[in-house]
């Protein structure tokens, strides 16, 4: 009995210990939550101070993710508003408004008083009512840390006629289905019939020309097991149909489309053609094993064609001015000209590039692309003309990227900024380019951006002061610290590395010099690295090298 007795105690102890956690750890929670709020309220009395709207001409936004990008429902501007930046040690949150002219090339911040709170991975849609609406639902407050998340659930309309910011009303967010009417500002809850998605975030959802709407792909996570998460990249499709005669009545049919689809994938970017056609940019596939997670990020581009029912890969023609080149090179010296000049006697295959970039701090930036044939010429020079159309033609494609922010206007597809990554750095992109999808021949270059120059800091033990994480979660550039002169030190002691001997190609230094750069590889990748990474680190680090030694020797020859 005295044994038993014991046992019983010792495990309404253990109940007693559990609860007590469970409390604690629930207090934690709302006091973190009111941290958040306070936090929020703190930024919300600083941006009170502006009192009338200012626009002022300015450099291309700072790098950032998770923003929303629209066009303009009347004017040749595209409006870039929100989103998060992180650097390694410190999250920064922004709510600011960017304008950007498509004729003129140039960027306009715009201050506008009483503005909604800092946020990412909002809602935002377009509408011309009222001289042009932007409205902004929802979205994601992080601390400067990134440990603790505050989501919104508020809604906001910016007039754009007017320059004005208007908060409409406070509503409790659900995975159901909504309506919102524009012209009694009052929402409407849906009920369809049939077997719809099962819950997911990060799905695209766009109208039809038959007036449906199409839901497809997303993410979502489920428990397998005590403390472990599955993650599912969903890639299933389905159309909320109006019915027949009955007022908002609504029914849920899933759909197979046709064609070459999207492999799975999320994270992926959305916007609507001037024919209806969804479009369907970029994205990620997480591949979870363990406890590691690594992505394959993309930049390809996927039209769902509804009346159709068909999903196209889109595949770019080519500028015409190379193949009309071409084609005088083979009428003028059909038999005296070259295979370069030509074009090859056959038709080559697509190719696949990838390439693959070490950073000052050692980092391997790995980007991956497809280019077809008719893609692989020498691109025009662009013309003196600041439309976006005559934009710098350099044929080079967004490289592979996730969350990024699309908007098509007059026919043109912009894709601007998102992110990828490059073993444990995030690289958050600002770069800007366009795409007629008219004539489909390739990608303009209207904004660059360097990977490499992108400043990361790794994250430190010593935890920050409460001063510097404030002042990281208001964002801005100021707040972005330069790297110390002794890290800058320790980067430049790199190891000798073999030489490149005159008119040595690629190939051939790579299969002479192979085991040098192996073993630097499996030094940097660590010794339980798979040899698949192992190897490709070495080629780009033989790369890297290789490229940087061949315009010195160019130059010695001069």
């Amino acid at each position: 009995m005295g044994k038993k007795g014991k046992k019983e105690k010792k495990g309404r102890g253990a109940e007693k210990t559990a609860a007590k956690m469970e409390k604690k750890v629930s207090k934690r929670s709302r006091k973190e939550e009111e941290d958040l709020e306070a936090l929020i309220a703190h930024f919300q009395t600083l941006d009170a101070k502006k009192t009338q709207v200012t626009e002022t001409p300015c450099p291309p936004p700072s790098p950032r993710l998770n923003a929303s990008l629209s066009a303009h429902p009347e004017k040749d501007e595209l409006i870039l508003f929100g989103g998060e930046y992180f650097n390694g040690q410190k999250t920064f949150m922004y709510n600011e408004l960017y304008i950007y002219s498509i004729r003129k090339g140039t960027w306009t911040k715009v201050d506008i008083p009483g503005p909604p709170p800092r946020r990412c991975a909002h809602q935002a849609v377009v509408v011309p009512q009222g001289g042009g609406q932007l409205w902004i639902f929802g979205g994601e407050f992080a601390s400067p840390d990134g440990e603790q998340f505050y989501h919104y659930k508020d809604l906001w309309v910016l007039h754009l006629a007017t320059k004005t910011w208007e908060q409409i009303r406070d509503y409790i967010y659900y995975s159901d289905v909504y309506t919102f009417s524009l012209d009694t500002f009052l929402w409407s809850k849906l009920s369809p019939s049939g077997p719809g998605p099962t819950p997911r975030s990060g799905c695209l959802m766009a109208v039809t020309p038959q007036g449906s709407i199409a839901i497809y792909g997303g993410y979502s996570k489920q428990r397998v097991k005590k403390d472990v998460d599955k993650g599912t990249q969903h890639s299933d499709m389905f159309l909320l149909k109006p019915e027949d005669g009955g007022e908002d009545k609504w029914t849920w049919t899933r759909v197979n489309p046709s064609g070459v689809k999207p492999t799975v994938r999320s994270g992926f970017s959305v916007a609507v053609a001037p024919n209806h056609q969804i479009l369907v940019f970029g994205g990620v596939c997480d591949e979870e094993e363990e406890e590691h997670l690594e992505g394959s990020f993309f930049n390809d581009l996927y039209i769902y064609d509804a009346a159709k029912s068909r999903w196209f890969a889109a595949q770019l023609k080519g500028p015409k001015s190379e193949k009309k080149r071409r084609r005088r090179g083979k009428a003028d010296d059909p038999e005296g000209a070259t295979e370069e000049e030509t074009g090859g006697t056959s038709a080559p295959e697509p190719l696949e590039v990838i390439k693959e970039v070490v950073s000052e701090d050692g980092t391997v930036i790995t980007i991956k692309q497809v280019l077809t044939p008719s893609g692989l010429g020498v691109q025009p020079p662009p013309k003196a003309d600041d439309s976006a159309s005559e934009a710098s033609s350099t044929g080079q494609e967004p490289c592979p990227r996730s969350s990024a922010m699309l908007a098509v206007k007059h026919g043109l597809l912009y894709v601007y900024g998102g992110m990828f990554e490059a073993g444990d750095r995030q690289v958050t992109l600002s770069d800007l380019y366009c795409l007629d999808l008219h004539k489909m021949e390739e990608w303009k270059t209207l904004v660059e951006m360097d990977p490499k120059s992108q400043e990361w800091l790794e994250e430190s033990d010593s935890e920050e002061d409460s001063s510097s994480d404030e002042e990281g979660a208001e964002g801005g550039d100021e707040d972005q610290e330069e790297d110390s002169s002794e890290d800058s030190a320790e980067e430049g002691a790199d190891p000798q590395h073999p030489e490149v001997a005159h008119g040595e190609q690629y190939e051939e230094y790579l299969s002479r010099t192979e085991q040098h750069w192996l073993k630097l590889a499996r030094n940097h990748v660590g010794p339980d690295a798979k040899e698949k990474k192992v190897l490709r680190v070495a080629q780009a680090m033989a790369k890297a090298c290789f490229d940087d030694a061949v315009p010195d020797i160019a130059q010695a020859k001069h």
